[in-house]
């Protein structure tokens, strides 16, 4: 078995074939995969494509858009979270993120782990999915926003 290696450290406990995943988790890995294609990444030249699922079911899927302003970027994640946010939606119950690393895969910048951790609603974790583009079959990295954000940042408003 090949090392996978995830922010330098060796873990290979979470890794799956994607052939032997849920098909709603397919489906949702198939979507980020698609919305990578839409990337606008003419600086970086790194596509990535997100996509959430809803508690209805619905997929918002979401892609890189990169600026020369680097601040005014944002993240497929973000953009994917945006859109359900946007027509009302914010239980989401899982997460696919897909772009193309030789090693190791690409799970969320420090910025769309507090984004999403914002909407992970109390007990209830919002899985992750991270994999690359390419021929089936394919490993895909079987993670959770709190697993990557153990963390993050709460508001407490004095109460």
């Amino acid at each position: 078995m090949t090392q996978v290696f995830i922010n330098g450290a060796r873990d290979e406990t979470n890794v799956r074939e994607f052939d032997t995943l849920d098909s709603s988790i397919q489906e949702l890995i198939r979507a980020a995969n698609e919305a990578r294609n839409n990337a606008y990444c003419p600086y970086s030249n790194f596509a990535v494509g997100a996509a959430l699922r809803t508690s209805d079911g619905a997929i918002y899927t979401g892609c890189n858009i990169e600026n020369g302003a680097y601040a005014a970027s944002i993240c497929a994640e973000r953009t994917a979270a945006v859109k359900a946010i946007s027509e009302g939606k914010r239980d989401f119950v899982a997460c696919a993120v897909v772009a193309q690393q030789d090693t190791g895969f690409t799970t969320p910048c420090g910025v769309c782990r507090q984004f999403l951790a914002e909407f992970v609603t109390a007990g209830k974790d919002i899985p992750l999915y991270a994999a690359r583009p390419s021929n089936l079959p394919l490993r895909v990295l079987c993670t959770s926003v709190l697993q990557l954000l153990p963390n993050g940042f709460t508001f407490h408003n004095g109460k």
